[in-house]
């Protein structure tokens, strides 16, 4: 466990010296109600999700061509984010092949679902969220947690509130220090289609089409209700609990991903079918402290002089376990 000072921020971080707790939770389960493996495979609906926001984000990026800044920014914000971040969700879903059977094809629509975030990540992002699922805690594998320099920076609320307007940069750097992989033929892929569609913007409608999707996206990862998850999912408020899941009404638009603790349980159901699990195994999850507000997790993170960037469950690496 991290040591702590009475009202001083922790100074390490919280270890475990056991396995993570889903493998065996999601074996219990199952031996209980095996009935639960019915809800495992892709979500039919998915495509038509995917396409209908993508198609509706590119509108209003081209819609947005001659507006001025202050409206790009308010609509980017209040509107463009929350599709945005819904993206980023579709793209956690089909990292998980969750759209279709086939991996390739999941990849491809994954790819189409990085166009409006205006930045390439799909394919990479796919590498290392798995990892975050069969090496969940593993020091130097997982790359959700945050690194040393940011839990020894980031000690304050300024510092907190800073860290959280900003964290989709960490999100996105922290795993090229710390774990960089080579990139490959999908990355590529990735890069050049991304990298067409904004230049096809920029030739088109201008900087401000480009601007619009790329404010959408950073604007809704930072201190914006959706990116309440980020923290809410993993970081430690109870010391004998290091998943957390969110009933609130925002899992409409973010593909369930609040049921966090029911998914990292069964990687494989879809978001759409994530409440069942807790419906079908009611006494595996009622026990466990949850949230109803992403906006109150964001501020709790800011204020709790407890709670900062060290409010995470560490394993070393021989712990680590495969699914």
């Amino acid at each position: 466990m991290a040591e702590e000072a009475e009202g001083v921020i922790a100074t390490d971080f919280f270890w475990s010296y056991t396995d993570e707790p889903h493998a065996s939770r999601r074996r219990q389960i199952i031996s209980l109600y095996p009935q639960i493996k019915e809800l495992f495979g892709p979500d039919p609906w998915a495509f038509a999700k995917i396409t209908a926001v993508v198609l509706l984000q590119l509108w209003t990026a081209f819609s947005l061509c001659d507006s001025s800044w202050m409206k790009i920014v308010i609509v980017a914000y209040f509107f463009g984010s929350f599709l945005n971040h819904n993206l980023f969700l579709a793209i956690h879903e089909l990292s998980h092949n969750l759209a279709f059977s086939t991996p390739t094809y999941n990849r491809w629509l994954g790819i189409f679902a990085n166009l409006p975030i205006g930045i390439p990540m799909s394919i990479t992002f796919q590498k290392y969220h798995l990892e975050h699922h069969r090496y969940q805690g593993v020091d130097g594998l997982d790359m959700d947690i945050p690194s040393l320099v940011e839990a020894k920076v980031v000690q304050n609320p300024i510092a907190k509130s800073i860290w959280v307007i900003f964290q989709l940069f960490f999100y996105a750097f922290r795993p090229l220090f710390l774990n960089p992989k080579p990139p490959g033929l999908w990355e590529f892929t990735n890069l050049s289609i991304q990298l067409s569609l904004d230049l096809f913007l920029v030739y088109f409608c201008g900087w401000k089409s480009l601007a619009y999707l790329i404010l959408a996206t950073f604007l809704g990862g930072g201190m914006h209700p959706m990116a309440g998850h980020f923290i809410s999912e993993h970081y430690i408020f109870k010391p004998d609990q290091e998943t957390y899941s969110y009933y609130g009404p925002l899992n409409l638009v973010t593909w369930n991903v609040g049921y966090h603790n029911e998914h990292h349980d069964f990687p494989r159901i879809p978001g759409s079918k994530l409440h069942k699990v807790k419906q079908i195994a009611p006494e595996f999850y009622e026990s466990f402290s949850s949230y109803k507000s992403w906006s109150q997790v964001i501020y709790m993170y800011i204020m709790d002089r407890m709670v900062g960037p060290y409010s995470r469950m560490k394993r070393k690496p021989a712990a680590k376990k495969t699914e």
